[in-house]
């Protein structure tokens, strides 16, 4: 399945405005707002970002059916949402292969 540039690029538009994430010193730093936080906060706010895009899909479907919505809207909305989807699982896949390979580490 292929996902258009236009979805893709709003779902990455999402993420980085939940917050962006730069390298330095060989530790993930997340600057929000000016201010360092934790990766926690950093998972926290794509989590939130990934729930908002999912309401506004959710919010666009029940304008359609009740008639007050576009269906290009509600098209957009949820393929927006399934992106934002896909990336949060995949990045969820790489923390997790990157764990295993710490813990397959000797000490």
């Amino acid at each position: 399945m292929s996902i258009p540039a236009s979805v893709a690029l709003n779902a990455y538009a999402s993420a980085a405005q939940a917050g962006s994430v730069s390298q330095g010193a060989g530790a993930a730093k997340v600057a929000l707002g000016g201010g360092e936080s934790s990766f926690g906060n950093a998972l926290q706010n794509v989590m939130d970002g990934m729930m908002e895009a999912s309401k506004k899909g959710e919010t666009e479907m029940a304008n359609a059916v009740s008639n007050q919505g576009n269906l290009v809207d509600v098209v957009t909305a949820v393929s927006e949402a399934e992106a934002t989807v896909q990336t949060v699982v995949a990045i969820r896949d790489k923390v997790v292969t990157a764990y295993q390979e710490i813990l397959r580490m000797p000490i």
